[in-house]
């Protein structure tokens, strides 16, 4: 059993684990071991003598959701560097709290600051990542973490994470691209995209940060309310986005060049 392994990870968001069985796993110093896995976002919980994600047991409505968008300076998370970070906390419908912070980086290609609109001059001026990375660490907590391309956010915070000395990231994830593709019919399915055509939010402004986090929240809440009744919990939710069957996508009216920096 490893807790990386897609067969324990499916035990504990569909069935869980009996206690005696994963206790042993976690070896003698088991409920240390608990609170480590806690503290990088991945609550298991003891229920019924069985432990598993208390996703499980909560409620779309009252699943805390952390929506998060980074601006980097390249693509790949072990050569580059987040340059910006914004998130949003979504609850029964309601935004909680914001995060939003740029970070200190001493190197950004005209491309990219063209792209973002974020200038050295401004990073140069920017808290370290360390500062950055512990701050988001506790504003995350164990929410269930969300992008728009969640693979591509996620990995850069983990990477960041581990860069200034802490452990990666372990919180259940979601991908509003897939979900979206399972409730909206669309030609596209990039933010901006979206944002024009379901008219998301106004005062958006593509590739900063917060601002695609709160398109992404108002296009979560969008998608949240099509899912089929059936879904009760968000481990249901995240297998929802991930095995239900793709919508049709319309035939394009025209020929478009796609964007390609739009997510």
């Amino acid at each position: 059993m490893s807790l990386s392994n897609p067969k324990t990870l499916s035990r504990l968001s569909k069935s869980g684990i009996q206690k005696n069985e994963f206790e042993k796993f976690l070896g003698f110093e088991s409920e240390l071991t608990l609170e480590l896995l806690r503290a990088q976002g991945m609550n298991i919980i003891l229920h019924n003598d069985l432990y598993l994600f208390e996703t499980l047991l909560t409620s779309v409505d009252d699943t805390l959701f952390c929506i998060v968008d980074v601006e980097s300076n390249g693509s790949k998370p072990a050569r580059d560097q987040i340059i910006e970070i914004g998130a949003v906390k979504l609850q029964n419908g309601h935004i909680l709290d914001t995060y939003e912070s740029l970070v200190y980086c001493n190197s950004i290609s005209s491309q990219i600051q063209e792209i973002t609109g974020i200038s050295v001059e401004q990073t140069l001026k920017a808290p370290a990542m360390g500062k950055v990375m512990r701050e988001f660490r506790l504003f995350l907590g164990d929410a269930v973490f969300v992008g728009h391309d969640a693979k591509f956010d996620y990995n850069f915070v983990s990477a960041m994470m581990e860069r200034v000395g802490l452990q990666k990231l372990l919180n259940r994830s979601l991908c509003t691209i897939d979900l979206a593709e399972r409730t909206i019919e669309s030609e596209r399915y990039g933010l901006k995209y979206l944002n024009e055509q379901l008219e998301l939010y106004k005062e958006a402004t593509h590739h900063r940060a917060l601002s695609d986090a709160m398109t992404t929240t108002k296009l979560l809440k969008r998608t949240l309310a099509l899912i089929p009744h059936t879904i009760h919990n968000s481990e249901e939710l995240i297998a929802f986005s991930k095995e239900a069957k793709r919508l049709k996508r319309p035939k394009m009216k025209k020929v478009e060049k796609i964007d390609k920096d739009e997510k």
